[in-house]
């Protein structure tokens, strides 16, 4: 007879709990951090008059597009699977395209402009590394059947005043605005107009959207012969050449360029690439969207844009936004699916990590028109605009200035009722504490573990509980109840040989109180509105 005949079957080694990369867990206190800075973009949302929409995870394959500014990874960054029917099923890669197929799908029912948000995870089947996720949440609003740049402009006056409500300080943040039609006509006249030239023209859209990870040197790779990041991995460029590419990176650096000719000498010119030359003559101030419109306005198909960043100036500007959002033609967006206005949330503070090393954030959201997403289902032209929060980032910047939406989200935990004795009538006495803290309203727990009291009160400290509820036999026989304050009892604790013996004897007088069974629910409020 075998070995393993005498033994049974051979024990299978244990499963090996690990995460998948560029998955996050998430712990309570973020979870309510969330719930709270969550909470407070719906009320700004609300505010607009945007409602409330949810579409499914997944979505028929076709139905999503191809619009991701990513191809390092099979299906173009798409999680996709085929159903039984044969049919391919891919989950949402972000929340604009399921909107636009719900919008077509219930087109007729629904009010033009249909204004409306969501929020909920996305998932990109990309390479994950530091800050990029396989799994992230976005809270969008879009405008769906508005033609005007009106539109635009008051999507990003909301972008703005939702920044000022999650306690943001104006000076903190600006709202960049640009059009994709601007820089459209500059890769026409490079000579990358025309359907034949579509491929390579997403493909330096990709790069210029990467100019905040990768610097100016690093998009200039991928505008040219490609470049290899830190892991080795090579990644295409777009093959153009020198001539084609001056004109890209100097749009692409236009903020820099602004903040530059400002330090200049009162009186100066400077001349543009056809052959034009604008006179900076003091008191006359040179707005930026006359130098955007000095530089780019030769080119043909750019007039348009320019037309409709104008529009957009003077909207904001007349609405008293003009602080806070500003016209800036380095703004791309990778996704390929916008077609004019584009417009990116920016904040502009830094702090410092553990280390003292500075962090800035960057980008928290942003957003365009896209008047052909929803065009794909129905044959016609159907105008949307939206915007779109980066959840993670942004509640990882609220944290970092302390911002008082999440700082006091930390979530309490139940009142711990301990189990001193096990048997079947204390059991039910237990319980009938917790049922009593539950109906008023009282977050509470029975301890059901096995442990002894000490144990019981190191589980309650860890459940971040503000008080536990403890009746041993002695109480029992006087109808009494212990309320232990654990905050008070952390502060004896520490405080023991430091603190004079009469405050000492009255902390921890504070810190557990004796009191009447039918006292018990108005004792443990007393206790928790302490804190």
């Amino acid at each position: 007879m075998s070995e393993n005949a005498n033994n049974g079957p051979p024990k299978s080694s244990p499963v090996r709990a690990r995460l998948p990369r560029g998955l996050a867990d998430r712990g309570p206190g973020e979870l309510a951090a969330t719930r709270k800075m969550m909470a407070a973009i719906q009320e700004s949302y609300e505010l607009y008059g945007f409602e409330a929409v949810e579409t499914p995870f997944i979505e028929y394959t076709d139905a999503l597009g191809k619009f991701l500014p990513d191809q390092d990874r099979p299906n173009e960054g798409v999680f996709s699977f085929q159903d039984d029917d044969e049919q391919w099923l891919s989950l949402r890669y972000d929340l604009t395209a399921p909107l636009a197929r719900y919008v077509a799908e219930n087109f007729d029912r629904l009010p033009k402009p249909y204004r409306s948000y969501r929020a909920g995870f996305v998932f990109r089947n990309e390479k994950p590394g530091p800050g990029r996720f396989r799994q992230f949440m976005q809270f969008d609003a879009d405008t769906v059947g508005a033609a005007s740049v009106a539109a635009d402009a008051e999507i990003c006056m909301m972008a703005a005043d939702t920044l000022e409500k999650l306690g943001i300080a104006r000076g903190d943040y600006v709202i960049k605005v640009n059009n994709r039609k601007v820089l459209d006509g500059v890769m026409e006249a490079i000579g990358l107009g025309g359907d034949a030239n579509a491929g390579r023209r997403l493909t330096v859209l990709r790069a210029i959207d990467k100019l905040d990870r990768l610097g100016v040197e690093g998009v200039r790779l991928l505008l040219g012969p490609g470049r290899k990041d830190e892991s080795g991995d090579f990644t295409k460029g777009a093959g153009l050449d020198e001539a084609q590419l001056e004109p890209l990176l100097f749009y692409m650096q236009f903020e820099a360029f602004l903040a530059s000719y400002k330090k200049k000498e009162p009186t100066h010119s400077i001349g543009n690439q056809f052959g034009e030359r604008l006179v900076f003559d003091p008191p006359r101030v040179v707005a930026p969207m006359e130098l955007v419109e000095f530089f780019f306005g030769g080119y043909s198909s750019t007039q348009e844009g320019i037309a409709e960043l104008k529009e957009i100036d003077k909207l904001i500007s007349t609405s008293g936004y003009d602080d806070r959002i500003i016209i800036d033609p380095s703004v791309v967006r990778g996704l390929e699916y916008y077609t004019g206005p584009v417009f990116e949330a920016e904040l502009t503070f830094s702090v410092k990590d553990e280390k003292g090393h500075p962090i800035r954030f960057g980008s928290v959201g942003g957003g365009g028109r896209y008047d052909g997403l929803v065009a794909r289902f129905r044959g016609e032209p159907v105008p949307a605009t939206g915007f779109s929060i980066g959840v993670s980032r942004l509640l990882a910047a609220l944290q970092a200035i302390k911002s008082p939406i999440v700082t006091g989200a930390a979530q309490r935990g139940p009142v711990v009722v301990l189990v001193m004795d096990k048997d079947a009538e204390a059991m039910g006495r237990y319980q009938g504490f917790v049922q009593k803290l539950r109906s008023a309203g009282i977050p509470a727990e029975l301890y059901l573990g096995s442990a002894g009291m000490n144990a019981q009160l190191k589980y309650a400290d860890r459940r971040n509980s503000v008080c536990t509820v403890i009746q041993g036999s002695n109480e029992r026989a006087k109808g009494e109840v212990i309320i232990k304050d654990l905050v008070v009892g952390a502060q004896v604790a520490s405080a023991a040989k430091d603190m004079p013996r009469e405050d000492y004897l009255a902390l921890k007088e504070r810190a557990q109180l004796a009191v009447a069974e039918n006292r018990l629910v108005e004792a443990v409020k007393d206790v928790l509105a302490r804190y």
